[in-house]
């Protein structure tokens, strides 16, 4: 089984130097602990995981023999099962102020971000891992993507181009690990067992009354609208729950980071914008699991197609952020005479907009739309179509024609 780099490495390095306390985010079997433990190669950094129930319950019940038995620099995986330990390894990074004393793997996020927060606050740098990125799988340079034209010629450093069946392929198939590396070949069985096994089990942590086959119908909801303004009302429908319940499945599914949002852009100066936010998953294997696609040529031929690949686009841009440490300022433009930009970049004080389209002839008609940025009072920059075309190039002077398999 292949180890395929991270673009998180470096930063978990660089912040090992900085700070006493790291931790490192995400969902399960997106390769939190298999990156750490490679990092650890050669050091005398020790591992200890909260799977284990002995050492879960020496954790939760004596924290303080558990760090004297696991002396740091240590990596402990699964931390958000003994929550108990926070207020302990806070009270030894303030005797000791040790670099990079505790490396810390957790899953679940929220009631662990609240300890982490309230016992480790300024002592703790929080990273978050994302299934793998277009750039990690085909080797890539690990920089956020700007639109930029020297940044993008970067950008093409150890990519091969690749045709709109290609990148459905990469769409259908999805970024987990196990799948990527050949460990799992089949995509079907991997995400069957993914949602039986991983997902079920933390929602029934994070929520106790979970009926199975009613949050796959709900997960299933929500994959069938990626890409979409979120529509609650619709999901509970189709889910055959409350609105209520719904609200607070889609909580656990953000808080689990199996989905993610673009908020609306707003701005004082721009009248009559919706409020709704858009929904995205991370990982479109998932998507077409859930929905059914039986390969990636009825993918790319049937009704999901254009939302689909919105969601891959924007999916990935997002990870690019991530995976340098840092958090991305994207968002949507529509108002209420539907007119809307899929994607709005925010970064050194200007805007880029984004249009995501599946043909490979993108022309003018694509990126009037972005006139209506205009009036904001930040300033408008360079705009992009992100679509098939199979290298770089541009419209015209200030806006590019991006492809897909450039992000």
């Amino acid at each position: 089984m292949k180890y395929i780099t991270r673009n998180l490495e470096n930063v978990v390095n660089q912040v090992t130097r900085e700070y006493p306390v790291v931790l490192v985010t995400g969902p399960r079997q997106v390769g939190k602990t298999t990156m750490l433990r490679k990092l650890m190669e050669g050091t005398d950094r020790k591992y200890v995981t909260l799977d284990d129930l002995n050492e879960r319950n020496m954790a939760k019940t004596d924290p303080e023999l558990f760090l004297q038995l696991h002396k740091p620099p240590i990596l402990v995986d699964e931390v958000q099962y003994a929550p108990e330990l926070f207020t302990y390894i806070k009270i030894h990074v303030d005797k000791y102020h040790a670099p990079g004393a505790f490396w810390l793997t957790g899953s679940q996020v929220f009631k662990m971000m609240r300890g982490v927060q309230e016992s480790l606050a300024g002592r703790v740098a929080v990273l978050s891992l994302t299934s793998l990125s277009q750039a990690e799988i085909c080797g890539g340079v690990a920089i956020p993507f700007t639109v930029d034209m020297e940044a993008l010629e970067a950008r093409k450093e150890g990519r091969e181009e690749a045709d709109a069946g290609e990148i459905y392929e990469r769409i259908y198939r999805g970024s987990m690990p196990a799948i990527v590396n050949g460990s799992n070949s089949s995509s079907q069985i991997f995400y069957s067992s993914y949602l039986s096994t991983y997902i079920e089990r933390d929602i029934r942590e994070l929520s106790e009354a979970v009926d199975s086959l009613k949050f796959l119908r709900f997960i299933t909801a929500v994959a069938a609208r990626c890409g979409q303004m979120l529509n609650v009302a619709e999901i509970a429908r189709d889910a055959d729950i409350n609105q209520q319940q719904a609200k607070g499945w889609l909580g656990i599914l953000e808080t689990l980071g199996v989905i993610f949002y673009l908020h609306p852009y707003s701005n004082n100066l721009l009248k009559r914008l919706v409020k709704t936010p858009k929904l995205y998953f991370y990982d479109t294997g998932l998507v077409c699991y859930l929905t059914k696609w039986s390969s990636a040529e009825t993918l790319e031929s049937g009704a999901m197609n254009g939302a689909i690949l919105e969601n891959y686009v924007t999916a990935e841009i997002r990870k690019t952020y991530l995976n340098c440490g840092m958090e991305p300022y994207l968002y949507y433009y529509r108002d209420k005479d539907a007119k809307e930009i899929d994607i709005i970049l925010e970064h050194d004080g200007v805007l880029n907009p984004i249009e995501i389209k599946k043909t490979s002839k993108p022309g003018t008609e694509l990126t009037k739309v972005f006139g209506l940025l205009d009036r904001a009072s930040t300033p408008r920059s360079k705009g992009a179509v992100i679509c098939m075309k199979p290298e770089l190039s541009a419209i015209d002077r200030e806006n590019y024609i991006i492809p897909v398999w450039l992000i």
